[in-house]
Formats: structure tokens, C-alpha cells, sequence
């Protein structure tokens, strides 16, 4: 899925600054594995919303919806569905 490569780019550039070596799956938790902290998380939802065309309301603001890579290409694949209708 496309979405998933872009959102592990981002990650891998922003927040490992570019270590291609660094292994995580795409159920791996951001908050869990301090990949991306807090603020790192504003910074992940404004490019979401930039990239992806969608927007993120604060009650969507939940580990479940943001906390991987599979959570949040779930959401967003979500989120594209319900604004298409």
C-alpha cells in the first residue's frame, strides 16, 4: 500500500533522520518504541494531513487511530472513505 511506504519515509527522514538500518514493523507502537514522542505526533498529524488530503479532528487524536504504521493507514484509508461519501 502506497500509503504505508510514504508514511515510513516521513518517519525514517523526520524522526530516525534518515537511519535506513532502523528495523520496525508496521505494527510497532511510535509511543511504545519512542520513535515519535508527543510532539513528534503533531508533526506526523500535520503531514497526514497534508500528504493525504484529510483532516484529523482532536477526538481522533488516539493511539488507535495514530499509533503505527498499520493504524494509521487504516485511519487515513478511513478517513478517505467517509469524506468520498
Amino acid at each position: 500500500m502506497e500509503s504505508k511506504k510514504l508514511i515510513r519515509d516521513f518517519i525514517v527522514t523526520n524522526f530516525l533522520f534518515g537511519a535506513t538500518d532502523s528495523k520496525f514493523s508496521d505494527d510497532d507502537s511510535f509511543l511504545e518504541t519512542s520513535i515519535i514522542d508527543s510532539t513528534g505526533m503533531l508533526e506526523l498529524v500535520a503531514f497526514v494531513e497534508t500528504n493525504f488530503g484529510i483532516e484529523v479532528a482532536d477526538t481522533e487524536l488516539v493511539p488507535e487511530n495514530l499509533d503505527s504504521i498499520n493504524r494509521l493507514a487504516s485511519f487515513i484509508e478511513k478517513k478517505k472513505v467517509a469524506s468520498a461519501s
